[in-house]
């Protein structure tokens, strides 16, 4: 995240860390273009906000970092500035900047960047990182004391499913359908450790588990650690990175909203002497697994129960846990409308598929559109109508749940064995 104030309020201040992929305009596929891209943006923090961008693990990858925001409607509008940036200085050197959790019509793969630290990190996991272009979206909340960042991140692990299956863009992985809404969870699955973190009883619990994992060669250094969830090793935060890279900057900020309502949620159970359950990891961990085979559009694994529910119903249940904390902040009527037009217009995943059964180029287009527009077909936070969408189609519970992983545009694309 860019520069973080010492006054962060718990639960209120947040941040979104962005990774794109650069695509040649012509080809689409990925392209070592990070330094030229940088240089054209001007690499640095965005003066009044704190922002900045950043190098990411290969050439072929980008990355913005927001300010500290305090609301959600400043947010977006830094994610959508940061885009700007980025894509006017990608088209520039003849590439697009593309928002997708996996690479989607390949290409050779990139190096690394320079850096003394990418150095040990291609030495420490050999071949598994030479094509390791999967990018997220990673959300800072702040919660200055290094106690209860520990204890927010056990309530929220058995939430980071719903928050991965919502946010689902990488149904592609090198110019085929994986069968997936997120690839980008199989290529994390590559690294020791990756996925729900474990079950901490302390700060210094969880300090000793990574401190193992740096000494016996496991991870390059404490800031390596693969959880979907941890307490930042750099801020006064809790950071999430369940999600991929948002299709929309949009997208990025409702994962953003609800992040933040969950961690509010979390720190009211941790006020009232309530302790985050302790859900079995392999339960856990299915859960996510199911989120990144099918996104919304298939069963989900309730961790609080063990049972089968609609991706949909669970992801009511999730907004409801949110809700006090999103309704003081002024969010809650916005977060209903944008998760009602992602559950009209389908997830990145799906839009993914849509594009795609129309070809390469037809896919290639729509990714920089909505990597640069930053919009769903809804109001953006803060505006005066950002609740209008919510009445539309009835509860998140009554939403039919679609069989099977891909849908009709998925499974033909990979009856053809690829993109057209």
């Amino acid at each position: 995240m860019g520069e973080v104030a010492d006054s962060c309020a718990s639960g209120v201040s947040l941040g979104v860390e962005e990774e794109f992929l650069l695509v040649d305009a012509v080809t689409g596929e990925s392209v070592p273009g990070a330094e030229g891209v940088l240089a054209r943006a001007r690499r640095h923090r965005w003066a009044r906000t704190g922002g900045s961008f950043q190098t990411e693990l290969l050439t072929s990858q980008v990355e913005a970092a927001t300010g500290v925001c305090r609301d959600v409607p400043g947010l977006a509008a830094q994610l959508r500035f940061g885009r700007a940036r980025l894509a006017e200085a990608a088209r520039a050197g003849g590439m697009r900047l593309v928002s997708s959790g996996a690479p989607v019509l390949g290409g050779a793969a990139p190096p690394p960047s320079p850096g003394e630290r990418f150095a040990r990190i291609t030495a420490a996991y050999g071949t598994v990182i030479a094509d390791y272009q999967a990018c997220g979206c990673h959300v800072h909340v702040g919660v200055a004391d290094r106690e209860a960042a520990v204890a927010v991140v056990n309530h929220l692990r058995p939430w980071l499913a719903p928050l991965l299956a919502l946010s689902a863009n990488s149904p592609f992985q090198r110019g085929r359908d994986s069968g997936y809404a997120s690839h980008r969870l199989v290529e994390l699955a590559r690294f020791p450790g990756a996925g729900v973190p474990p079950w901490s009883a302390s700060a210094a619990d969880h300090d000793r588990r990574v401190a193992v994992l740096v000494e016996s060669g496991v991870l390059v250094d404490p800031a390596m650690t693969f959880w979907l969830a941890r307490p930042s090793p750099r801020w006064p935060t809790v950071e999430v990175r369940a999600a991929d890279a948002a299709a929309t900057a949009d997208e990025a900020a409702l994962q953003a909203a609800l992040v933040r309502g969950l961690v509010g949620a979390a720190l009211a159970d941790l006020s009232a002497g309530r302790e985050a359950p302790r859900l079995d990891e392999q339960v856990c961990a299915a859960a996510l697994w199911g989120a990144a085979r099918h996104g919304m559009d298939g069963p989900a694994l309730d961790p609080f129960t063990g049972r089968a529910v609609p991706a949909w119903r669970l992801l009511g249940d999730l907004v409801a846990r949110a809700a006090p904390s999103l309704a003081r902040t002024g969010d809650l009527a916005w977060v209903r409308a944008a998760v009602e037009a992602v559950r009209r217009e389908g997830t990145g995943a799906r839009r993914q598929r849509r594009a795609a059964a129309r070809g390469r180029r037809a896919l290639l287009e729509a990714l920089a559109r909505d990597t640069e527009s930053g919009v769903l077909p809804y109001p953006s936070p803060g505006a005066p109508d950002g609740g209008a969408g919510a009445a539309r189609g009835g509860p998140l519970e009554a939403a039919a749940v679609v069989p099977g992983a891909v849908g009709p545009v998925g499974d033909a694309a990979q009856d053809r064995g690829g993109l057209p």
